[in-house]
């Protein structure tokens, strides 16, 4: 699996308010949110390719269909996806990481929004990415 680049960081929360206060209010991010939704983000945080924070009942929404993140599973503090050159890429990767003895949250498949993405869970309670977005790659080239 070749790894093109980070693609995106999100804390997770568990309080969006206190968060947004923190991000938004205290440090000055300049994070909003484009569906009314509890997930915060923006492209214009310098460094960054995506910065957002994430609402935990998000989160497990979209690992799991629910907005209720799993008891026996750990609580993970924060997101980061690796983006990778196609979307068979990110099917090869999950593939790849099955191989290797990891469980995925949940296998390649492409969002509503038209990234490809793969999640696990890492040993430090990370969620874990492999994903491909296309409008990234459109700006890497422009």
């Amino acid at each position: 699996m070749q790894i093109e680049f980070v693609s995106s960081f999100a804390p997770i929360t568990t309080d969006p308010a206190a968060s947004r206060a923190l991000y938004v209010d205290a440090l000055g991010l300049p994070l909003k949110s484009s569906d009314g939704d509890g997930y915060i983000h923006s492209d214009q945080v310098p460094g960054s390719r995506h910065f957002g924070v994430w609402p935990l009942s998000e989160a497990a929404e979209a690992c799991f269909g629910t907005a209720r993140w799993p008891a026996d599973t750990p609580v993970p503090q924060a997101c980061v996806e690796f983006e990778l050159a196609a979307p068979d890429a990110v099917q090869a990767g999950a593939e790849e990481l099955e191989g290797r003895g990891y469980s995925l949250l949940h296998g390649a498949r492409l969002e509503p929004w038209g990234q490809t993405v793969a999640r696990l869970l890492s040993p430090e309670h990370l969620v874990v990415g492999l994903s491909y977005a296309p409008w990234m790659h459109d700006e890497a080239q422009g």
